[in-house]
């Protein structure tokens, strides 16, 4: 997709721009893409390596930093791992916050919990009846058979049966689970891991292993350093070194070993250089019935008998609702038959002056809103329709047409490493797709008043400039590799097309540094009057 820039710059300025950076450093473009992962984002800064500021961790991983916290805060606290991991769930993970909060006032921690010091319920030896199904069991001889008689810490007795059963839906209806309290309606006692355990060892493996699912991932979920890989089926999990990362608003990329790249903050695609406010809006917007709502508002007219919405696509002013309504109107003032607007005299209807109805001036307003957003909405859907098409490229440049090229007779390149060149422009190409498709979000939400005009001047400058070196360096990718691929070029002339590719890449790569830095900036360069 090309677009012309503002600016009307010209093809002889690009290439003179395109003289000065032929001089530019391969290696700085190294570090643009890492890795072989096709959408990580290569704006995020000179020389930094995407994996710095955060790890990518596996379950085992995840639960071994867990059960170190559950160690730490029992040993801490001097209570059992089972309670330690019980009050970690009621304060969110939060290991500083649980240790202020219990050696401020411990017997409100225990309280709120449900952490009690002692039973409120004693057990008599012999005849124990269950609270939920309240049978009789004999208390003595099923403590020496292995147990039919499970309580909470507070006593309350109840059958294995009737706590398999409480257990199991809990479990089964979510991760409600991890804060299961007694089935006494009066208490509030906590059933910790290690009741659910007992009761449901053996015969209920499968709910263990769910109990166990629910609190791993909420010990990821109540992180503030940790989140999972938005990817289906992806079981890893991303960890930042800094604090300061969550919830400032500012896009933050990660890649995750799936090759699945993410904004950190709110966890949607990579969006640099375009806010996570800006994003969320955006994508609210696309889903939102009310563009539907609009549409028909500027493109259709209620009939005025049974205020069907009609299109009037061809054809005269005399409209006909359709059947049962079957009402004749005039399609421009509504009114019946007769009207001087609904004259078959076309002299008429041009001599006609009417005056502009508030809704006609509203509609008006709607259908300006209306193309303004298709406008930017097409374009942002083209670009991301353009991106797959440069990842399926990129895979069968590396698969078919890199190997193709490595059995030519080309001087000094025999080795498929040696067009390495050709992979770093496609990854180039994805790169500056995923940019460009968000830069037209951010141009949507460009406030319209006049003293933002400079503003809007300098985005569609800049965004023009960039879009015009991509297409250029996508051309020279794909229209031209094919070329000696298909022994349509002499292979004399391949070091030509390596060397234009290179430059290429290297500035669309600086076009593209300009326009994040610009809008990453919030388009300072010039002021609003």
């Amino acid at each position: 997709m090309k677009r012309e820039s503002s600016s009307g710059s010209s093809a002889s300025e690009d290439s003179s721009y395109l003289e000065e950076e032929v001089n530019v450093d391969s290696d700085d473009d190294s570090n643009y893409l890492e890795g072989g992962n096709s959408d990580a984002n290569v704006f995020s800064g000179e020389g930094q390596s995407p994996r710095q500021g955060y790890t990518l961790l596996r379950e085992e991983e995840i639960g071994q930093l867990q059960e170190d916290d559950i160690a730490g805060v029992s040993t801490v606290l001097s209570i059992s791992k089972s309670a330690a991991c019980f009050l970690l769930c009621h304060f969110s993970w939060r290991v500083n916050r649980l240790k202020d909060e219990w050696f401020s006032d411990e017997d409100k921690v225990r309280e709120a919990a449900g952490l009690l010091r002692k039973p409120v319920f004693l057990h008599r030896l012999g005849s124990v009846n269950c609270g939920i199904c309240f049978d009789d069991y004999d208390y003595s001889c099923d403590e020496l058979a292995g147990g039919t008689i499970f309580s909470a810490a507070c006593g309350h007795p109840f059958c294995k049966d009737c706590w398999t059963g409480y257990i199991s839906t809990s479990i089964n209806d979510g991760p409600g689970c991890l804060m299961l309290r007694c089935p006494e309606p009066s208490c509030s006692a906590a059933v910790d891991r290690d009741l659910i355990r007992n009761v449901l060892k053996n015969q209920h493996d499968h709910e263990i292993e769910r109990y166990k699912r629910y609190l791993l991932r909420s010990y990821v979920e109540k992180h503030k350093q940790m989140k999972w890989c938005p990817a289906p089926d992806c079981e890893y999990a991303v960890k930042v070194f800094d604090e300061d990362l969550t919830g400032n608003g500012s896009c933050y990329d990660v890649s995750c070993i799936c090759s699945n790249s993410f904004c950190w903050n709110c966890v949607e695609e990579v969006h640099s250089p375009v806010q996570c406010d800006t994003v969320g809006k955006w994508i609210m917007k696309n889903k939102d019935d009310s563009q539907n709502a609009q549409w028909i508002v500027v493109n259709t007219k209620p009939c005025p008998k049974c205020k069907t919405p009609i299109e009037k696509n061809n054809g005269c002013n005399h409209m006909r609702c359709s059947p049962p309504c079957g009402h004749h109107f005039c399609w421009l003032c509504l009114g019946p038959l007769g009207c001087k607007c609904n004259s078959f005299n076309r002299a008429a209807n041009q001599n006609a002056k009417k005056e502009e109805s508030q809704s006609e001036r509203e509609r008006k307003r709607l259908k300006m809103s209306l193309e303004r957003y298709n406008h930017y909405y097409v374009r942002w859907a083209n670009n991301q329709a353009s991106k797959k098409k440069a990842v399926e490229s990129l895979r069968k440049a590396q698969t078919v047409h890199i190997v193709k090229l490595a059995s030519k007779p080309i001087p000094f390149l025999t080795k498929t490493n040696d067009f390495e060149f050709i992979m770093e422009a496609w990854k180039q190409i994805i790169e500056c797709r995923q940019v460009i498709k968000w830069t037209y979000a951010y141009g949507y939400y460009i406030p319209e008043e006049n003293k933002y005009d400079k503003k809007r001047q300098l985005f569609e400058y800049l965004q023009g400039q960039a879009e015009h070196s991509l297409e250029r360096l996508h051309q020279c990718a794909e229209t031209e590799m094919i070329e000696f691929v298909k022994d349509w070029a002499p292979l004399e002339k391949f070091p030509d097309f390596r060397l234009k590719l290179i430059q290429l890449t290297n500035v669309t790569g600086t076009y593209f540094k300009k326009l994040v830095t610009a809008l990453e900036n919030g388009l300072s360069e010039v002021e609003t009057s």
